[in-house]
């Protein structure tokens, strides 16, 4: 059996469901492009999307809900300068292509008409990060269905304090093509999976909840009894810590993450503020640093949208470049930033793959893939035994971050409190505030144990959510804020 070259295989399949039933192929691509550019822009392209997904979810032992959608369509861009000019639609035909493309040209209309020569025809180059199964086929309705109800079983017969159980079981098959002004055809084919749970403990009167999950790019057979039982414990274990928390005391002092998912901290406090779009507009705290010390020595931080399997990896970007592993901070060095297409070309750099839209109905713009800290040397037991008072927080609910000033607020949801480098019992309500750069700056210890999240992440920006992944090891930080209830 003879196998076409991946890329092509990912464009065949796009083709197949994106411009064939609508009777159109590359030329009608090639027309609408030519449209926009018969006036004078930086930059043009078509994004075309099919996405079918589908939905589970369990509460009260049964299957309550169930979804399933299918979207499709066009957005149709061109960008001048600064300015972008974008127009899309559901309905995929010759017809809404060429009005979409005649609609956005108008950014460029005060230039002069002009010849447009046609580019010459180029694949972009991808990576094959992961399969292109549709992950809703990879198992059938019932077995879906007693996938929750292990969920259930198991979460239930953990410990008897555990009164309540949710769970939901999420699949997407995503097939996107990008077609450039510049002559370059892509494709990707991404599988996305996600299974959550919820658990809500209760003893003598007090309720606490506890959550776990995970997913990627692959199909459902992923999540295996033992996949199953890892996250059911995860949850329990959250929720029954709880039920002990005392309130969190407050005050300046010693912080010390664990590792993975706390890694959120560090995608809000420091990530965003190192998107290009920030950057080149003077709004980020990091704006005008590249070469400058931003971190303590020992601390680097990447984006990596080319880690196989992981939720926020991408064979290629949402503007067609192939994903990178981009070094942001060197041991405390700011290198770089992320940049989509446009801000890569008005800072005179080069696009990073990380343009990124929600769906053909979204202009792309910066923003992370999988995003974390590199290990140290550090015995991560060692770490929290360094504590003579202070926080160990293990998990995080929600934050914001100002970008601006780099100020950010996040709660643990699971965290304890140490004295002499000893645990002493969880507490609950505690918030961490403090300033990503300078947080960056006293980073004191990092653990030889990175790891990255469950792939549970979805990241906001402007409206716009894209799964992402998030992680560090476990890090000793000095001085932060601790708002606590005690």
């Amino acid at each position: 059996m003879i196998s076409r070259e991946p890329t092509l295989e990912r464009l065949a399949t796009a083709q197949s469901l994106l411009l064939a039933p609508f009777g159109l192929n590359e030329s009608h691509l090639t027309r609408a492009l030519a449209a926009i550019t018969t006036n004078k822009v930086d930059d043009a392209d078509l994004y075309f999307q099919y996405t079918r997904s589908e939905g589970w979810s369990l509460e009260e032992g049964i299957v309550k809900t169930g979804s399933f959608s299918i979207d499709q369509g066009v957005g149709v861009r061109a960008v001048a300068g600064e300015k972008t000019a974008f127009a899309y639609s559901d309905d995929i035909s010759e017809a809404s292509l060429m009005d979409a493309a005649l609609t956005v040209r108008s950014i460029a209309a005060s230039g002069q008409n002009r010849r447009v020569k046609t580019p010459a025809r180029k694949v972009a180059g991808s990576r094959s990060l992961y399969g292109g199964q549709d992950p809703i086929a990879s198992l059938d309705s019932t077995a879906k269905v007693e996938l929750l109800g292990r969920v259930e079983k198991l979460a239930r017969a953990k410990d008897p304090r555990v009164v309540q159980v949710m769970a939901g079981l999420a699949s997407e098959y995503d097939v996107v093509m990008v077609a450039r002004a510049d002559g370059t055809l892509a494709a990707d084919v991404r599988p996305l999976v996600r299974l959550s749970v919820t658990v809500i403990a209760e003893h003598k009167g007090r309720r606490e909840m506890g959550s776990g999950g995970g997913g990627g790019r692959f199909g459902l057979a992923y999540f295996t009894d033992d996949q199953i039982a890892e996250y059911v414990n995860d949850a329990v274990k959250a929720a029954l810590t709880n039920l002990d928390a005392r309130p969190a005391p407050a005050g300046e002092m010693t912080v010390v993450l664990g590792p993975g998912w706390p890694g959120v901290l560090l995608h809000e406090a420091i990530g965003h503020g190192l998107e290009g779009d920030f950057n080149r507009k003077g709004s980020s705290a990091f704006s005008g640093r590249i070469g400058q010390r931003v971190a303590a020595k020992g601390v680097t931080v990447l984006d990596d949208g080319t880690i196989a399997d992981r939720r926020g990896s991408l064979n290629v970007d949402d503007e067609g470049h192939a994903s990178q592993r981009n070094v942001l901070i060197e041991d405390g060095i700011l290198k770089g930033y992320i940049q989509d297409a446009m801000n890569a070309r008005l800072m005179g750099v080069k696009p990073t793959g990380n343009g990124r839209r929600e769906s053909y109905a979204h202009v792309p713009m910066p923003r992370m893939t999988n995003t974390y800290m590199l290990g140290g040397d550090k015995d991560p037991k060692e770490i929290v035994k360094s504590i003579k008072k202070g926080l160990y927080a293990t998990n995080f609910g929600g934050g914001q971050v100002d970008i601006t000033s780099g100020k950010f607020v996040f709660s643990a949801s699971e965290a304890f409190w140490v004295e002499n480098g000893k645990i002493q019992y969880p507490v609950k309500g505690a918030t961490i505030v403090g300033s990503g750069p300078e947080s960056l700056k006293k980073v004191t210890m990092i653990g030889n144990d990175m790891r990255l999240d469950s792939g549970v992440g979805t990241c906001g920006k402007e409206g716009q959510s894209v799964p992402v992944g998030v992680g560090q090891p476990t890090l000793r930080i000095e001085g932060l804020t601790v708002g606590g209830t005690a």
